[in-house]
């Protein structure tokens, strides 16, 4: 079952952290966004596969935004 992460606040997206096809764990760091100047990692709630990265880079997210399936 594929899990989707979502950002739970207005961000802008400062690092990409792990890339499609990466192995991530529960608990690792996938994205880091910047909201006033406060660094907020994004990360994986379950163990598996990068499927879908949908940020870039300097992207501005919206709350409820898709950033990342991990299948």
């Amino acid at each position: 079952m594929a899990d989707e992460i979502r950002a739970e606040m207005v961000a802008n997206v400062w690092k990409v952290v792990a890339g499609v096809g990466d192995n991530v764990a529960d608990g690792d760091t996938l994205v880091i966004l910047e909201s006033m100047k406060m660094e907020i990692p994004v990360i994986a709630e379950s163990d598996g596969t990068v499927s879908q990265l949908a940020v870039h880079e300097g992207d501005v997210v919206q709350e409820g935004d898709l950033i990342a399936v991990i299948n």
